[in-house]
């Protein structure tokens, strides 16, 4: 049994209204409207009976009394009723017959169906994306977007998929969550969460719907990441101008990942494994240095990250856009500038805690 002062804090904290709000929103609209036509005759029957037969009836004696008429209960009258009671009494226990039939039928046929299953399910993804901070937004699920996903789904951070097609079978993301809509439509773009996400990547095979979804998407957030597919030429130049930070052509950058496979396939092989999150022996990370981390204002010949963790930097991003390869040892690390380094997955862990930890640690 639940306790007595479990259910009054819940009734506290979410409130009848929520609950009623919840019920609405995970039932079919034809079996909303079967429980509603119940709710219509308890109402009439609790008004009627008073009405009918004068003050001897209370609103709660033509509540119960409808209440064992339309359930078919029949324990006798609640009062003596009048020939017009009578009348009223048998209208109420016919349409009780009926409105009772047909939602026992929308109910089953509802549960049968999974019709109350995907509404649920609808309505626990709302609330799970109501709650996403700082996630990644995927537009588009064909071949190009199940390979981002897939890769996301390894890093283990949350992200949203939007697309028109309903998915057939189980989702194989554990980390990613469902959106079925367009995501040119602003509304499809603020369900998902754009205003609180950290990047976007559009993948559709349009590249007009991408152009409309990079400058909608920079509109709702000026400081998000958007990588943006081109499969045109003439579309970077437009999809750079609307806000896109990064464009992809997959012609573009298959033909040139084929020149290099054949011209230095070993230097390409490094590459790909050091890129994967499957291949956990060698890395590359982005690692951003905290204004109050132990890294910030120290050169590199101090900071002795290769002696002491065993990384390899062979690239520093200042803070005003300047990138310096393979920085020598008196170059000092800025505060807000970004380490690109090769190594193991522990080892750039290690590091990445120190370029976020204080100097008094």
């Amino acid at each position: 049994m639940i306790p007595a002062k479990s259910v009054r804090s819940w009734i506290a904290r979410y409130g009848p209204w929520n609950l009623v709000r919840t019920v609405h929103n995970v039932l079919p609209g034809r079996l909303r409207w079967a429980l509603l036509i119940p709710v219509g005759l308890l109402a009439g029957g609790s008004v009627g009976y008073p009405l009918i037969e004068g003050e001897n009836w209370s609103s709660f004696d033509g509540f119960y009394m409808t209440a064992i008429t339309i359930t078919t209960i029949g324990y006798g009258e609640t009062h003596p009723l009048s020939p017009a009671g009578r009348v009223f009494t048998v209208i109420l226990a016919f349409g009780g017959i009926f409105t009772l039939g047909f939602l026992a039928t929308e109910t089953v046929r509802a549960l049968v169906s999974g019709e109350i299953q995907d509404l649920l399910g609808k309505h626990r993804m709302e609330e799970d994306l109501a709650r996403l901070v700082g996630h990644r937004i995927v537009c588009g699920y064909g071949r190009m977007g199940k390979i981002v996903c897939e890769d996301l789904e390894r890093t283990g951070e949350p992200f949203v998929v939007i697309d028109t097609a309903t998915v057939l079978g189980p989702w194989p993301y554990q980390h990613g969550l469902r959106l079925t809509g367009n995501a040119t439509e602003d509304e499809v773009l603020r369900k998902a969460g754009t205003e609180r996400a950290s990047a976007l990547i559009t993948a559709v095979g349009s590249d007009a719907d991408n152009l409309y979804i990079t400058l909608s998407a920079r509109l709702m957030n000026p400081k998000l990441t958007i990588v943006a597919r081109a499969d045109e030429a003439e579309a970077e130049v437009k999809l750079r101008r609307v806000g896109a930070d990064h464009v992809i052509s997959p012609y573009l950058a298959g033909g040139r990942q084929a020149v290099q496979a054949v011209i230095r396939p070993t230097a390409l092989h490094f590459l790909e494994m050091t890129t994967r999150p499957e291949f956990k022996d060698v890395q590359i990370e982005e690692i951003r240095i905290l204004s109050e981390s132990a890294l910030a204002n120290r050169s590199f010949k101090d900071a002795r990250l290769v002696q002491d963790y065993g990384v390899i930097i062979v690239g520093y991003l200042r803070p005003n856009e300047e990138l310096v390869y393979a920085p020598h040892g008196d170059t000092v690390m800025e505060p807000g500038a970004v380490l690109i380094a090769i190594g193991r997955r522990l080892q750039l862990e290690l590091l990445e805690k120190l370029a976020g930890e204080t100097a008094a640690k």
